[in-house]
């Protein structure tokens, strides 16, 4: 069936893509048809257009997307994944139709550079709307939103403290409190990365050490799964990204799990809470390059920051676009300036380290 509907629309495609389908497995299949679909009824559209591969979700996606074709005439084709982009990017070569992508993270930021599935965007409004520190210095990625890599702490159990540290928690205080999702989730991974740089190798193991010695249960669950095991008795504090505090309180049934909880930005007397992004890249053979080029300087701007903010609590990259109210109600803090192309040495370090202390066991 599949090859049926892929032949279906090869008038729209070329032959190589065909084959390149064909000879994958059939999981690759149904994602390629699903591409064809997507994007080729418009390949002869007379009007212009943007093709985006994107690992964030269509009620985040949608709205902003709408708005840049309302404003600049660009239709915005985009194709939804979970996981696999930067396999079918590869797979696709320059037959891609790919114009750009948006990942939910850093570490799938980093996957499709650095197996140079990017190009250099040097447009200038992009540039100075994003600090440095959020951009590749070869202009290969850049970062849409930030969020911080907050605790969440028992309201009635931790006094909220902007004195804690993330080093703290590795001490006797938080003996048994503390809970977190698997230390291998590339959140923690981030973080340890940072600890890596500001600490060293030895000290970080020393501090991974401590902390698996404080965890109330094993590594599990997902970051919202620690609150509800907080608002339940089974420890005091736990890691979680800030947005999902905003996503708690707008649902029903967690919103009683963000009430058991304050949310606290670590390390404010010194370097500051860990930072991870969202963020977007170029596709190194773009049909549409300046289509992408706008988009992305669109996305950067007043409008589809504030969007962000407002649709998925998450805090504007861009230092001239204010949080949404929800967010700026969490409270103002200082954030870590170590550049995240520093962090990125040490994610491999990261990960050996969690082996060697066995921290998910």
């Amino acid at each position: 069936m599949i090859k049926g509907l892929v032949l279906m629309y090869a008038s729209h495609t070329d032959k190589q893509t065909i084959h390149t389908i064909r000879q994958s497995k059939m999981s690759h299949k149904v994602l390629g048809f699903l591409t064809l679909l997507a994007f080729a009824p418009q390949v002869n559209a007379a009007s212009p257009e943007v093709n985006v591969y994107s690992y964030r979700q269509p009620f985040l996606i949608k709205p902003i997307t709408t708005a840049f074709t309302k404003k600049t005439g660009i239709k915005v084709n985009v194709l939804y994944a979970k996981q696999g982009i930067a396999e079918k990017l590869e797979r696709e070569g320059k037959y891609s139709p790919a114009d750009m992508v948006l990942t939910s993270d850093f570490n799938r930021l980093l996957e499709i550079t650095q197996k140079g599935l990017t190009q250099a965007n040097h447009d200038d409004q992009l540039i100075q709307a994003i600090p440095k520190q959020y951009r590749a210095n070869d202009s290969h990625w850049f970062a849409l939103t930030t969020r911080a890599r907050a605790l969440y702490v028992s309201k009635s159990r931790v006094e909220a403290n902007d004195q804690i540290t993330y080093e703290d928690l590795a001490t006797g205080l938080f003996k048994g409190r503390i809970c977190i999702r698997s230390g291998k989730h590339p959140y923690n991974i981030s973080l340890i990365a940072s600890m890596i740089a500001h600490h060293g190798e030895q000290q970080t193991k020393i501090w991974l050490t401590g902390l698996k010695d404080n965890l109330a249960r094993k590594p599990q669950g997902n970051d919202r799964g620690q609150v509800k095991a907080i608002k339940e008795g089974v420890c005091d504090i736990a890691f979680g990204n800030s947005y999902y505090y905003g996503k708690m309180l707008q649902n029903e049934q967690q919103k009683q799990w963000a009430d058991a909880v304050n949310i606290v930005f670590p390390n404010q007397n010194d370097r500051g809470v860990h930072i991870n992004i969202s963020g977007m890249a170029l596709a190194k053979y773009a049909p549409n390059k300046q289509n992408a080029e706008k988009l992305m300087a669109f996305l950067s701007g007043e409008e589809a920051q504030s969007m962000y903010s407002a649709l998925n609590m998450e805090y504007p990259v861009n230092p001239a676009v204010e949080p949404s109210e929800m967010v700026k109600s969490w409270g103002e803090f200082k954030s870590d300036t170590l550049p995240l192309s520093e962090m990125v040495k040490h994610r491999k370090t990261a990960y050996k380290l969690l082996d060697e202390v066995k921290f998910d066991l």
